[in-house]
């Protein structure tokens, strides 16, 4: 879980990407965001096949370490996924 989510970020699907982050880096909406939901037209990143990329890398927490990047990535990446996998099920059984 992201410790800005709801409190300082409406998160990526409810603020159209506009994150509490793009501020310090001089973008209005996360790129990801941007790649995956407008351009690709998927429901949010945990759809992309390519998740984590390049985007994601370039676009972290620069007061991590790579190793804390890389795992929080891999968190972001299994609750996504779980997600995903959650909304599909849902639209299995309507």
């Amino acid at each position: 879980d992201c410790e800005h989510f709801e409190t300082d970020c409406p998160g990526c699907s409810r603020g159209g990407g506009c994150v509490f982050w793009t501020e310090y880096v001089d973008t209005e909406a996360c790129p990801v965001y941007i790649c995956c939901v407008e351009e690709r037209h998927l429901p949010h990143c945990g759809y992309c096949d390519e998740m984590p990329c390049e985007k994601h890398t370039r676009f972290s927490n620069p007061g991590v370490t790579p190793g804390e990047r890389d795992e929080e990535l891999r968190q972001q990446k299994k609750e996504l996924v779980r997600r995903r996998r959650e909304a599909e099920k849902e639209k299995e059984s309507e």
